[in-house]
C-alpha cells in the first residue's frame, strides 16, 4: 500500500484535474469574487465538498453492500475511465479559453453556489461514481487514513486552484494566458491517461 504522503499528494493531482476543468462550479467562483473577494474561492469549495461528502456517503454504502469482494472490477472500470477522462481532456485542451464569467449562474451566496452548481452538473455524477468510487475505494482497503489522505488531498487542490482563481481576479487579472491554461490542461490530461494506465494494470 502506498504511504501516506503519496495518497495525498495522488489525491491532489486527480482533483486538480477535475477542479481545472471549465464548468459551472469554476464561474460560481469568477462570479462571486467580483463581490467575495478573494474569499470566495473557500467558500465556493465548501459547498462543493458538502456535495462531495454527500456521494461519498452514497459510494461507501453502496459498494459496501453491493459489491463486497469485486473490487479489482472497480478499479478496472475506475482505470479506463481515468482514461478516457484523460483523453477528452487532452482533447479539450487544444483549443481551450479561459472561463468567462455567466450571469445566468447566481454567485450571491457563494457556498449555496458551490453546492448547487456541483449536483446540477452531470460531470460531477459521472466523475464520482466511475473514477472517485474506484480510487475512493481502492484507498480505503488500506484503511481510513488511506481514505482520508486521499480526499484531503483531493480537497486541498479544490481549495488551492478556487482560491488562486478569485485571489487573482480580485487582484484585477487571471493569473493564467489561454496558451498557459490550455498548457497545464494538457499536462493534466497525460496526467489521467498515466494514472489510469497504472490503475488498469493493478487491477489485472
Amino acid at each position: 500500500m502506498l504511504d501516506l504522503i503519496t495518497i495525498l499528494v495522488i489525491g491532489g493531482a486527480i482533483g486538480l484535474t477535475g477542479a481545472l476543468a471549465p464548468g459551472p462550479t469554476l464561474i460560481a467562483t469568477i462570479n462571486a469574487s467580483v463581490r467575495s473577494g478573494w474569499r470566495a474561492g473557500p467558500l465556493v469549495s465548501i459547498g462543493h465538498m458538502a456535495a462531495e461528502i454527500g456521494i461519498i456517503l452514497l459510494i461507501i454504502a453502496g459498494l459496501g453492500t453491493l459489491i463486497g469482494s469485486a473490487t479489482w472490477l472497480i478499479s478496472l472500470v475506475g482505470g479506463i475511465a481515468l482514461v478516457l477522462f484523460g483523453i477528452l481532456t487532452l482533447s479539450s485542451a487544444r483549443g481551450a479559453l479561459l472561463p468567462k464569467g455567466d450571469d445566468t449562474i447566481d454567485a450571491k451566496r457563494p457556498v449555496a453556489a458551490g453546492l448547487l452548481t456541483s449536483v446540477a452538473n452531470p460531470y460531477f455524477w459521472i466523475w464520482w461514481f466511475t473514477v472517485g468510487a474506484a480510487l475512493l475505494w481502492s484507498y480505503l482497503e488500506g484503511g481510513i487514513l488511506a481514505g482520508g489522505a486521499f480526499m484531503a488531498g483531493h480537497w486541498a487542490a479544490d481549495i488551492g486552484w478556487l482560491t488562486l482563481v478569485s485571489a487573482s481576479l480580485h487582484r484585477g487579472r487571471f493569473f493564467l494566458s489561454d496558451q498557459g491554461y490550455r498548457l497545464v490542461l494538457g499536462v493534466c490530461g497525460i496526467f489521467l491517461i498515466g494514472f489510469g494506465c497504472w490503475f488498469v494494470s493493478g487491477s489485472l
